[in-house]
């Protein structure tokens, strides 16, 4: 029975439904948080002391954890998924948990309370003290005997002696069933005082048990209870079954009114029927699920022992009317649950209830987290309950988490669009800068520094370099460089007087506009290669290079596989790979040099591929795959760069995990194209790329 309904039918849950489970309700006072506390989870966290400071969040940090899963889907809502499956660092190094670590402790937890626990233990524990009544009413009928033999009294002595008797055959004649021995004691007339007061005590604590998750607090005085007492908790039930129906009938109760009457028997106040019904039910279904788990015999001693204990018929009714509609209005509550207990460790009834309440609050949170498809998700997590389940660090990195978003879309970095979120401008932009800033950082500083311009003046793009100041020089003056020059020259003091021999400008490249299309390859073998996110993220640096520092630069993009698509910086963070076959650079080209035609300046295209042309677009406009390669497809890839060379665009052809063939066909691209071509990898595709743009940039530079 691992955790399934399938073994209580319908007829079966009614029948249980009746006298046990009415006897059984819990959270008539709503104690949801104030249970007894359940022996704690094992974790390995440290436990919370107060000294800990929280985890140091802020947006920019969650953003940076979140680049690489947006970069390669560019899906905001699966990058929060990741990351509270996976769990992050925070600023400081500490880690976060993710779900994954949490469900599964939850499930370790679960897997050791259900092999170390055994529910006879119920049944046993009851039985045991009815054996302990009958022993010390035996011990007390054999001194009944011996102080009749004793007394000297033949007469006396033979009516003790035949009392004994009669009462330890009627002893021996008790029943085997627990409701059968509960009954026939109830009728029994003790000889021991002592086992008598035993009984009932056994008695009043089985009625308070029985009633303890129904009542909580007022279970205490059951017992005590006048008949007028018991009459109004009747017709609270009555008045309580009474909204249901109507909410059934689609009226609205009077809740107010229904608190007014009765609000003494829920002493922590709930402000709404919902509120109310839903911890009754949720308790309920527990009790139900505790039955389901049981064998049948435990089962049904259980329940003839509760109609024995719960005499008034009345009461059982309202009872069972209640746990009649709360299954209606909360079919969800897994009312049909059961779980395998085959441990050896016996629980008595209020270990198990409070058993079955912690199995219970264990499945309730498994399955939030499990359908937490979003941060805001989390929100609905009872964090004391997780706190006592998983440990404090725990229930907060479930807080923090449940603030990602909110988070994000305060900074300006994500917007809720109908219920999806999505990348606003400002946060593809960090995006690209992120990806150009880690590129930049793996290329050594000289590497850069050493494009020495030998030709400057007036232009657009400063070169941080300076030069005196020259009649017809562009007045770009560097102050800094000013002063200083006028301070050597005079000596120091104040003021500082300028001379024209002090003038410092800046240098600047002169303005060359160049037409870039890059190329991106979104076949399935970039993917299958770990090649796109290298890709993509080099896609995004350029992007960002461009629009920053070149910004009358012109940068289109295309990705191709089995077909070619034109796509732009406002989608670029969307780009996926396809899941299809192909890589065909001849549409791609074909696109490319359609947008290269309106462009002025020097124009080239940069292509990112790791794999030979195996697609290309037939004279109907379908794309025909064959692979390996055709010499269709190659002559009309070919063919399309012989029009890109007489339109003077130069290919520069960036390749991973190069093979012979497809080495052979990009050096054959360069010859017939004058570009270069690059055989590199994934780790290192970044510095290539932004290199050559640079160096081209400078080489148009000097050209001039």
């Amino acid at each position: 029975m691992r955790s399934d309904s399938s073994g209580v039918g319908s007829e079966g849950h009614a029948h249980l439904y009746g006298p046990w489970c009415c006897h059984y309700i819990p959270g008539m006072v709503l104690r949801r948080r104030h249970r007894r506390r359940r022996e704690p989870a094992h974790f390995t966290y440290s436990r919370w002391d107060g000294t800990q400071t929280g985890f140091d969040l802020d947006a920019d940090h969650l953003f940076g954890e979140m680049a690489d899963e947006l970069l390669y889907h560019g899906d905001v809502n699966s990058a929060l998924r990741q990351m509270m499956q996976n769990g992050l660092a925070d600023r400081e190094g500490r880690d976060m948990e993710g779900i994954r670590d949490m469900m599964q402790r939850l499930r370790e937890r679960r897997r050791d309370i259900l092999e170390n626990h055994d529910l006879g233990g119920v049944y046993d524990d009851i039985a045991d003290a009815l054996r302990d009544v009958v022993d010390q009413e035996r011990r007390a009928l054999d001194d009944l005997a011996q102080r009749g033999a004793a007394s000297g009294d033949e007469r006396q002595a033979q009516l003790q002696n035949d009392t004994a008797a009669m009462k330890n055959m009627e002893l021996d004649m008790l029943p085997p069933d627990l409701a059968g021995q509960v009954k026939a004691l109830q009728n029994y007339d003790f000889e021991s005082e002592a086992a008598r007061q035993q009984f009932e005590e056994l008695m009043d604590r089985l009625r308070e048990q029985l009633m303890q998750q129904q009542l909580d607090q007022i279970a205490e005085g059951v017992n005590d209870m006048s008949p007028e007492d018991m009459q109004r908790m009747k017709d609270m039930l009555a008045e309580l079954n009474h909204m249901l129906e109507q909410r059934a009938a689609g009226e609205e109760p009077d809740f107010d009114g229904f608190m007014e009457r009765f609000g003494d028997f829920f002493p922590e106040n709930p402000q709404t029927l919902d509120e109310l019904l839903e911890v009754m039910a949720q308790r309920m279904a527990q009790a139900q699920q505790m039955l389901n788990s049981m064998t049948p015999e435990q089962r049904q001693q259980l329940q003839e022992l509760s109609d024995q204990l719960m005499e008034d018929m009345d009461f059982q009714f309202q009872m069972s009317q209640l746990a009649d509609n709360l299954r209606e209005q909360f079919p969800q509550m897994g009312w049909g649950q059961s779980y395998d207990f085959d441990g050896f460790d016996p629980l008595d009834m209020p270990s198990a209830m409070d058993m079955m309440g912690e199995l219970g609050d264990i499945d309730q949170l498994d399955n939030l987290l499990r359908g937490a498809t979003n941060p805001g998700a989390l929100a609905e997590v009872d964090i004391d309950r997780a706190r006592d389940l998983l440990g404090d660090e725990s229930a907060e990195s479930l807080e923090r988490m449940a603030e990602l978003a909110r988070m994000l879309e305060e900074s300006g970095l994500i917007e809720n669009k109908e219920g999806k979120y999505e990348l606003t401008p400002r946060a593809i932009r960090k995006i690209g800068n992120g990806a150009l800033e880690e590129l930049f950082k793996r290329m050594s500083a000289d590497t850069l520094g050493k494009h020495a311009l030998e030709k400057t003046g007036a232009g657009h793009e400063r070169d941080f370099d300076t030069k005196p100041y020259e009649y017809g020089d562009r007045f770009n003056l560097h102050i800094e460089k000013t002063l200083r020059n006028a301070v050597a020259r005079t000596g120091g003091g104040t003021p500082v007087t300028l001379h024209p021999d002090d003038f410092e400008i800046e240098r600047t490249e002169q303005l060359v506009r160049s037409s870039t299309v890059l190329m991106l390859d979104v076949s399935m073998s970039m993917a299958m290669r770990d090649n796109f996110l290298p890709a993509k993220k080099v896609t995004m640096a350029l992007h960002s290079l461009i629009s920053s520092q070149y910004p009358r630069d012109f940068l289109g993009m295309v990705s191709f596989s089995e077909i070619a698509r034109e796509f732009n910086a406002a989608t670029l963070p969307e780009l996926s790979w396809d899941y299809v076959y192909g890589t065909n650079m001849q549409h791609s080209f074909q696109i490319a040099r359609k947008m290269l035609s309106k462009q002025t300046g020097t124009k080239q295209i940069i292509m990112i591929t790791d794999g030979e042309p195996t697609a290309h677009i037939t004279p109907s406009g379908q794309p025909y795959f064959n692979y390996p390669p055709s010499q269709q497809t190659v002559d009309l890839t070919l063919a399309e760069v012989a029009k890109c060379t007489r339109e003077e665009i130069r290919i520069n052809t960036f390749v991973l995990d190069v093979t012979h063939y497809l080495q052979n066909f990009v050096e054959q691209i360069s010859k017939m194209n004058g570009g270069r071509a690059f055989f590199t990898t994934n780790e290192n595709l970044g510095d290539y790329v932004l290199m050559d743009f640079v160096n081209h940039k400078r080489s148009l530079v000097r050209g001039r």
